[in-house]
C-alpha cells in the first residue's frame, strides 16, 4: 500500500536536515507545506534567476509531469498533494513508498527533477561570484565560485594557449580548441555525474564538499600539460630523459600546489570548508594513490573506502570510463568533424553505485553495454583518424626534432632566478608555467644562429615540406613488438637495399624513420568492458557482468593492434622508391601484408595476362555480364580491384 505524503513529509521538507532519521509530527499538511515552501523560497531568493518550480502547487506539478508523458506519476503526486518545493528532496526510496516501484519509471521521474533543478547550486553560494560559460558542447554551464577563482589564475589561463590535440591542427583545420575549454567541460560533467548519483542514492552520504572536490579535480586534471599537449610528455621528454617516468599528471599535481601557493588560495579553500585532506583527495583523483594498489590495504588518504566510487569520476583507473573521456570524445569529434555515436548523457542518467567485491563502484544499466562499446570504438576511431594520423605523427616528429635541437638555447626564468631549459622545467613550476605552444614561434622567429637548424625544420612545416610516408603495414596479433625494437627494424629495412645504390645515395640511417602505431580500447589487449559492472531493471541493487557474446557477434575479437609506418626525410623520387622497395621486401620476409598508405597505391591491381583473357569464353563475356578486364567502349581496359 502506498505511503501517504503526510506520513513522511517532514522528511522531505527541512532543507537543513542532515540525518535520514526524522520524527513525524502531526502538523496539518497544507499549513506545514505552505510555511516550508515560504522558508525555502526565502532562503533561496538570491540563488537563481528562475526558480518558479518551487511555487508550483500540486495541480501545476501534475500538469508538468503530464506534459512529460508521466501521467500515471502525475496522478499519484496529485493525490498525495506533492508540491514543487519538495522536489529536490525526493529520492528513489520516496518513490518506492508512493508505489512507483518500476526502475524505468523512477529514472524518468528523477531525470525530470534533475533537469528541472540542474542549474541550482548550494544554498550559500553567492550569485555575484558565480560564472556562466557558454560552451559549444554542453551549453551554458555554471561553476562554483571556488572553481572561478582557480580559473582566474595565470596558471590555469595558461591552458588557453595549449592545443588540445597538439599538431592535429596542421591536418584538421577545425581542431583549434585548447586544454582550457576541455577542463571546463570535465569540471561540469564531474559535477553533473556526482550530483545525479547523490540525488538518486542519498544513502551513499555524498556531501557538498565531495561534489566540489570532484569538480576541482576535473578542472585541474590537465594543469600539467606542456607545449602541444601529449607531444611534450609522450615524445619530447622521453627523448631528452629516457630514464624518467614523469607524466603530465605529475606536473598537474605540482602545478596545482604551485597555483595554491602563488595565488594565496589556501585561505579561500578553508573558507569554503576544504581541509588539507580535501586537497589530498583532489590530487589523488588526478595522479592516483601514493600507496601501492597491490598492498591489499586502502591506498588513498583523501577519502575512506566507503567513498571509493568518487575516484572513478575524473580518471577511472578501473575501466577507463570517466568524464575526462566523455568531454574530449564529444569535443574532439565536434571540432574534427567526425561523427560521435556515443552519448555520455545516458551514462549519467543510468549511473548507479553498487557493492562489487568489497568496494563501491559506479555501475551502469545492462542495456547500456552497447553504448559503452560505442564509447571505446569512438576512442579507437579518433586515434586512427586523427591522433595518430600519418601526417600528424610526422609533424610531431619534426617538431620534437626542432625542440631537441633548441633545448639548450630556449630557457625560462625559474625559481631563485635561475634559467631553466625546457627539458628541466618539468621540475620547476615557475619555469614550466611559462611554457605553451608559443615555443614554436620563439624558435621560428628567432635570429639566434644557434637555433638555425631548429628554425629550418619549423620553416619546412610552415611551407608543408614534410617528411614523406612511404608505406604502412599491419602487424599480426602474434607479432606484437615494443618501441625498443624499432632501431633493429630500421637496420633490417636498410639492409634490403642494394649496397651500391645505397652508397651512391645520400640516404643515411637517421634519414629513415620507423613509427610504431598502437591502437586499442584503452587497456592494451584487454576488453575494458570486462571491468565494468551492470545492473538490471529487475535487480537494480545487484552488480553483474555482461559478457561480450551476450551483446553481439559483431564486436571485435581482439582489442589491440599495431601498425608499422616508414617515413623518409629525403623526398626525391629515387630515394623514396628505394626505401619503398626495401620496406616491401622486409614485409615479405617477415610474412606481413604488403605496405599500403603514404605514397604507395593502397589498392592491389590484379594483372591482366593473355592467359586470363584467353581463358574467358565469348571474348570476356560470361552469362551476359561483362568481365572487369574487357575493353570498354573507348577501347580501354577496366581493372579488377582485389582487397
Amino acid at each position: 500500500m502506498a505511503t501517504s505524503f503526510m506520513d513522511f513529509e517532514e522528511e522531505l521538507i527541512p532543507l537543513s536536515q542532515e540525518s535520514d532519521d526524522f520524527e513525524v509530527t502531526p502538523t496539518p499538511p497544507k499549513r506545514f507545506r505552505r510555511s516550508s515552501c515560504e522558508d525555502t523560497n526565502q532562503n533561496n531568493s538570491s540563488r537563481s534567476h528562475d526558480r518558479g518550480w518551487e511555487a508550483w502547487n500540486s495541480e501545476v506539478l501534475a500538469a508538468k509531469l503530464d506534459e512529460e508523458g508521466l501521467s500515471d506519476v502525475a496522478e499519484i503526486f496529485k493525490g498525495q498533494e506533492i508540491v514543487g518545493c519538495v522536489l529536490p528532496r525526493l529520492t528513489e526510496d520516496h518513490l518506492d513508498r508512493y508505489g512507483i516501484s518500476k526502475l524505468g519509471k523512477k529514472l524518468q521521474v528523477m531525470k525530470f527533477i534533475e533537469e528541472l533543478i540542474m542549474n541550482v547550486k548550494d544554498i550559500d553560494m553567492d550569485e555575484s561570484k558565480r560564472k556562466i560559460f557558454n560552451d559549444p558542447i554542453h551549453g551554458h554551464i555554471e561553476l562554483h565560485p571556488l572553481c572561478v577563482r582557480i580559473i582566474d589564475t595565470p596558471q590555469f589561463q595558461r591552458l588557453r594557449f595549449i592545443k588540445q590535440l597538439g599538431t592535429c591542427y596542421f591536418v584538421y583545420p577545425g581542431a583549434t580548441h585548447n586544454r582550457f575549454e576541455h577542463s571546463l567541460g570535465v569540471c561540469h560533467l564531474a559535477g553533473r555525474l556526482v550530483r545525479a548519483i547523490k540525488r538518486r542514492q542519498p544513502e551513499l552520504g555524498i556531501t557538498d564538499k565531495d561534489v566540489l572536490c570532484v569538480e576541482i579535480a576535473g578542472l585541474c586534471h590537465d594543469l600539467g600539460h606542456g607545449p602541444f599537449s601529449h607531444l611534450f610528455d609522450g615524445k619530447f621528454i622521453p627523448h631528452m630523459c629516457p630514464e624518467t617516468k614523469w607524466k603530465h599528471e605529475d606536473a598537474s599535481r605540482m602545478m596545482f600546489r604551485y597555483m595554491l601557493e602563488e595565488n594565496n588560495l589556501h585561505p579561500v579553500f578553508e573558507k569554503e570548508g576544504l581541509s588539507h585532506t580535501d586537497i589530498t583527495f583532489i590530487e589523488e583523483q588526478v595522479t592516483g594513490p601514493k600507496k601501492n594498489l597491490e598492498s591489499g590495504s586502502w591506498p588513498y588518504d583523501g577519502r575512506p573506502k566507503n567513498k571509493s566510487f568518487l575516484y572513478e569520476v575524473v580518471a577511472n583507473k578501473r575501466n577507463g570510463i570517466d568524464v575526462d573521456k566523455w568531454d574530449y570524445f564529444a569535443r574532439d569529434c565536434h571540432m574534427l568533424g567526425i561523427r560521435n555515436n556515443f552519448d555520455h548523457n545516458r551514462c549519467i542518467h543510468f549511473a548507479r553505485v553498487l557493492q562489487v567485491e568489497g568496494e563501491l563502484q559506479i555501475c551502469s544499466r545492462d542495456k547500456e553495454v552497447g553504448n559503452l562499446y560505442d564509447m571505446f570504438h569512438t576512442r579507437s576511431t579518433l586515434h586512427r583518424r586523427a591522433y595518430q594520423h600519418k601526417t600528424t605523427n610526422i609533424i610531431d616528429t619534426m617538431i620534437v626534432e626542432a625542440l631537441v635541437k633548441a633545448n639548450n638555447y630556449i630557457k625560462f626564468a625559474g625559481k631563485d632566478g635561475h634559467e631553466v631549459r625546457m627539458s628541466d622545467a618539468i621540475h620547476d613550476m615557475k619555469a614550466y608555467s611559462q611554457m605553451t605552444d608559443h615555443v614554436f614561434f620563439l624558435i621560428l622567429n628567432s635570429t639566434e644562429p644557434k637555433l638555425q637548424e631548429s628554425k629550418e625544420i619549423l620553416s619546412n612545416i610552415m611551407r608543408r615540406n614534410l617528411y614523406k610516408c612511404v608505406g604502412q603495414t599491419q602487424l599480426k596479433h602474434e607479432h606484437i613488438i615494443s618501441k625498443d625494437q624499432l632501431p633493429k627494424i630500421t637496420g633490417e629495412i636498410l639492409s634490403k637495399m642494394d649496397p651500391d645504390e645505397l652508397e651512391c645515395s645520400n640516404l643515411k640511417p637517421d634519414k629513415v624513420i620507423v613509427h610504431l602505431v598502437y591502437l586499442d580500447y584503452g587497456m592494451k589487449d584487454k576488453n575494458p568492458i570486462d571491468n565494468v559492472r551492470f545492473y538490471s531493471k529487475e535487480n537494480p541493487n545487484v552488480a553483474v557482468r555482461v559478457r561480450k557474446d551476450q551483446v553481439s557477434n559483431l564486436l571485435p575479437e581482439t582489442f589491440a593492434e599495431q601498425q608499422i609506418r616508414v617515413h623518409c626525410k629525403l623526398v626525391d623520387t629515387r630515394t623514396l622508391d628505394m626505401v619503398k622497395r626495401a620496406f616491401c621486401d622486409w614485409c615479405k620476409d617477415n610474412n606481413l601484408p604488403s605496405p599500403k598508405g603514404g605514397e604507395v597505391n593502397s589498392l592491389e591491381l590484379t594483372p591482366v595476362t593473355k592467359q586470363t583473357r584467353a581463358s574467358t569464353p565469348n571474348n570476356g563475356v560470361q552469362n551476359g555480364t561483362s568481365n572487369d578486364h574487357t575493353p570498354d567502349s573507348a577501347g580501354k581496359f577496366k581493372s579488377r580491384l582485389s582487397f
